[in-house]
């Protein structure tokens, strides 16, 4: 059975940094997308951010582009979220997803993932 296991979550001041992992369990790291969401409270969550099984297309969404970026360590069977010029929009619950896929793309949409992370909370005071 797969299992996501994430960490790395926590509370920064606006402007700091952080990195979160998640080490993806009992799959074969290859072919399988990986991507991040998060989830505020009374709001649905959002795509934040994604790489292929060859590690060679990311994806993010336009409010965290050029600050968040994405990687794999296919040796390691983890993908990362290294996140720069944190702002207090970017506070919420980070879930990261798998999915098998037979093309290297990212699929945004959340009801394609079949394996989830437990979620961390990464909140950013103003």
């Amino acid at each position: 059975q797969v299992q996501l296991v994430e960490t790395g979550g926590g509370l920064r001041q606006d402007g700091g940094s952080l990195r979160l992992s998640c080490a993806v369990l009992g799959r074969p790291f290859s072919r399988t997308t990986v991507s991040w969401f998060r989830q505020v409270p009374g709001k649905d969550r959002e795509f934040v951010a994604g790489i292929s099984y060859s590690g060679g297309i990311t994806h993010y969404k336009d409010s965290v582009k050029g600050r968040f970026t994405t990687s794999r360590d296919d040796a390691q069977n983890t993908v990362y979220l290294q996140a720069n010029g944190l702002k207090h929009e970017d506070t919420g619950v980070y879930y990261c997803a798998a999915r098998r896929q037979n093309l290297p793309t990212v699929t945004v949409q959340e009801d394609r993932y079949d394996a989830w992370g437990q979620g961390t909370q990464v909140t950013v005071s103003s």
